[in-house]
């Protein structure tokens, strides 16, 4: 199949549906938040006492329940008849055909392909997009496999023992992550570090303890033009060469994940250790493409590949699963009812697995850079609320420092508890007490205590007051046997496929991120105004130009005493 660009029909052509805000169901689902703000989850579980039997789904290894949303079988109902009347399904039907559905920058939108078996095929604009990735991933494999076994050698004919992943955004929250997560899967006797920050403490504490003769530096960047990456990686560069005294040892220790094959032969890569991927992938989705080097390294490509097959398991029961049973479509929709109709401004991500510890950072990437816009697709301003603010951290450790307030706190915040049945590291209880909290605090969320059963337990009168928990407060809860590269690739899809949903809903373009460019531009006429000799005159609004002044009275004088 050959798919034709969209963006100029998208644009050019009216819309053939209502507005998001005339659309007879979301005028329906107003009415019916108006009921349902009334309600309490107490009663509704009181009236169905099935309702935590109903209200869940199971597929792909995951039992997802959403019992405890402020939701009835008439929201879910009228959902289910917004879906149809935006076409959320074609236009999820487009993304995996490849049709172009970012608008802005006229590209389809493929990481769907990056998981796709190699007896797929997927023609778009006249390439087998799955032959190409299939052909990145058998290198990748060559290559791991090398560097895992011992052959692939150093400057000096050492083994690499080290490996530094050095990239930004979507090039690094999603290896560090995949590290982290399945850290239980990886190559022990292999050290793995990520640079991304462009303070250079990042980059000195990552290669303090190194030794630079087993040390490969994997730069990722699309472009090969990143500020942040090529600093950090020019600084590598330097490193190794200072610590080995051969320019050309960066061959042996450097490789790149970039398409740029003429700006990292000038870094002194060698082109046939690039790896490449496409602008189809955005960055925030590609830590299953070649971004993915360093996973692939650390847990080996048998393990990389069970990770694929778990994201293309989730990607098929998206596809395919009727609404009523379609875990992404689900958790999209319970996100947009609890944002834009009950007024919740942000979601937590709990992950209760110590290795998920990266999981809300780089769900933030993933859910924020995606849907945090204000026009719609053809570029007219958004009359509603999108893109909630995502955050979070593992449990326990979040119920000792922010859980106060998302139990007793004015603001609600709707929680993602993520949990597993078995540990990967059993020891003693331990598994069984951290399980219990998962279940414990989903519980007193949505129930709370009322000032009755305060008094009935005795409390002193005059601690009720501080003692008394409303809850109503929502929550989903996920399960799943055990964390493995499978199943992180279903969860990790899970919510790419919700963040799509939402973005549907909303009409915007989930997969372009103009607001990241603004500032960057901005920093590269300022950074030659903070050196000793720039000229003194400043053409910025007053406060930036005062902020530069300051800076460089105490970058030049040690100190700042005020006056300009």
């Amino acid at each position: 199949m050959n798919v034709r660009p969209r963006l100029i029909e998208e644009i050019a052509t009216p819309m053939t549906t209502p507005p998001l805000l005339e659309q007879p169901a979301w005028i329906a689902l107003a009415a019916h938040r108006d009921n349902m703000k009334s309600r309490h989850l107490r009663e509704l579980f009181d009236e169905d006492p099935t309702r935590g039997l109903r209200y869940h789904r199971r597929a792909v290894g995951l039992y997802f329940d959403f019992s405890k949303n402020l939701i009835t079988d008439e929201t879910l109902s009228l959902f289910a008849q917004l879906v149809r009347d935006l076409k959320v399904e074609q236009r999820r039907d487009a993304m995996f055909a490849g049709e172009h559905i970012n608008v802005s920058e006229d590209r389809a939108v493929l990481h769907v392909a990056l998981r796709m078996p190699k007896d797929r095929t997927l023609d778009v604009d006249g390439v087998d997009v799955v032959a190409q990735v299939h052909h990145v991933l058998e290198r990748m494999t060559t290559f791991a496999n090398q560097v895992r076994g011992g052959q692939w050698r150093g400057h000096t004919g050492k083994p690499i023992k080290n490996v530094v992943n050095v990239g930004i955004g979507g090039s690094d929250l999603g290896p560090v992550m995949a590290y982290e997560a399945l850290r239980h899967f990886s190559m022990r006797d292999l050290t793995f570090r990520f640079v991304s920050n462009v303070d250079a403490t990042d980059f000195v504490e990552a290669v303090r303890d190194l030794d630079a003769e087993e040390t490969l530096f994997i730069i990722s960047s699309k472009t090969f033009g990143t500020l942040e990456t090529l600093t950090n990686a020019t600084s590598a560069r330097h490193w190794l060469v200072e610590h080995l005294g051969d320019d050309t040892a960066v061959a042996q220790h450097f490789v790149a994940v970039s398409t740029n094959a003429e700006k990292v032969a000038a870094f002194g890569i060698d082109v046939a250790n690039m790896f490449e991927f496409w602008d189809w992938v955005g960055g925030r989705y590609s830590m299953e493409s070649a971004i993915g080097l360093s996973t692939m390294i650390a847990i080996g490509p048998e393990n990389f590949y069970e990770m694929l097959a778990g994201f293309h398991a989730m990607d098929e029961h998206f596809k395919s699963a009727p609404f009523e049973e379609n875990l992404p479509m689900l958790l999209g929709l319970l996100a947009v009812w609890n944002h834009d109709f009950l007024g919740f401004p942000t979601v937590g991500v709990m992950p209760y697995e110590q290795y998920l510890h990266r999981l809300p950072a780089y769900l933030q990437q993933l859910t924020m850079e995606s849907n945090g816009k204000h026009v719609t697709r053809s570029g007219e301003r958004v009359a509603y609320e999108t893109g909630p603010i995502y955050w979070g951290e593992p449990g326990t450790n979040g119920q000792h420092s922010f859980y106060q307030l998302i139990h007793q706190g004015t603001t609600t915040v709707p929680v993602d508890f993520i949990g597993f049945a078995n540990s990967l590291n059993p020891l003693d209880d331990h598994h069984d007490i951290l399980m219990s909290n998962i279940f414990a605090q989903a519980q007193a969320l949505a129930f709370g205590k009322t000032e009755e059963e305060l008094r009935s337990e005795g409390a002193d009168e005059r601690t009720v007051p501080h003692r008394l928990m409303e809850g109503n407060r929502p929550s989903n809860v996920i399960l799943a046997t055990e964390l493995s590269p499978r199943l992180l690739g279903s969860l990790i899809a899970l919510y790419e496929h919700s963040v799509f949903v939402q973005g549907v809903i909303w009409d915007i373009d989930s997969f372009d991120q103009w607001g990241v460019e603004l500032g960057k531009q901005l920093a590269v006429t300022i950074i030659p105004e903070l050196t000793s000799d720039a000229p003194t005159k400043l053409a910025h609004d007053s406060s930036t130009n005062a902020l530069i002044t300051y800076y460089r009275s105490l970058k030049e004088n040690g100190r700042g005493d005020g006056d300009f």
